[in-house]
């Protein structure tokens, strides 16, 4: 079952309409964003939603320690490091979450521009975290562009992730798309959020429940076919 992540999780509300709609996680972004949520808050939310759901906590280029402090104070389960975090520093992050879930964000865009050395250097660091997931951010906009990056000329950076990674497929993605998104890569995972708002950090119940929906029924239909 592809494993989909309702990003950007502001209240209570929209945190249990994302539930209701069938999602297995919750994004929760600390880093500086018009969808920020503060350690305040974000406890009071995570201690109501069931056990199995898990609780993603987005940061940018934020210390280990840091990031590790967050994560036990408000009750993580994971940790999505969205920012420039080199791959070679990810073995501090790892053994500061422990256990945690730790997935790394690269920009389709850059590794594109790259030509797939930024890309080996993760690859190379895989012991040190758990998935790769790949947006679509612009410079000084990482990521909720509502814009899907280049498919097809990303589709042989996928493949060569899932070669040794589960991958997380995000960045402009709705109810309208993601099935072709999931048909097109077959990824571990896919990450959604202006698709499933009606305004920024506010979410929208139909297009949550469409969006979960549309992703079932895509993988109903491979099993059948």
């Amino acid at each position: 079952m592809t494993w989909v992540k309702i990003c950007a999780t502001t209240n209570l509300r929209d945190a249990q309409a994302s539930v209701a709609a069938g999602a297995n996680a919750l994004g929760f972004i600390f880093a500086p964003s018009p969808r920020r949520i503060d350690v305040e808050t974000a406890p009071e939310i995570i201690a109501v939603l069931p056990a199995g759901l898990e609780k993603i906590g987005v940061f940018v280029n934020e210390a280990p320690e840091r990031v590790a402090g967050i994560a036990a104070q408000v009750g993580l389960t994971g940790v999505q490091l969205h920012g420039d975090e080199p791959a070679a520093h990810l073995a501090e992050y790892r053994q500061k979450l422990g256990s945690r879930k730790l997935i790394k964000t690269l920009q389709a865009r850059e590794l594109l521009a790259d030509g797939g050395g930024a890309l080996q250097a993760y690859l190379d660091a895989r012991q040190s975290f758990d998935a790769i997931l790949l947006d679509s951010g612009v410079p000084n906009h990482r990521g909720g562009t509502g814009v899907p990056f280049d498919w097809e000329a990303s589709l042989p950076l996928v493949q060569k992730i899932k070669a040794v990674l589960p991958v997380i497929i995000a960045g402009g993605l709705t109810a309208e798309n993601v099935g072709q998104a999931i048909r097109w890569f077959d990824p571990w995972g896919v990450d959604v959020v202006s698709g499933v708002e009606h305004e920024t950090g506010k979410k929208d119940e139909a297009k949550l429940q469409s969006f979960v929906a549309a992703a079932r029924q895509t993988e109903s239909a491979k099993k059948a076919g």
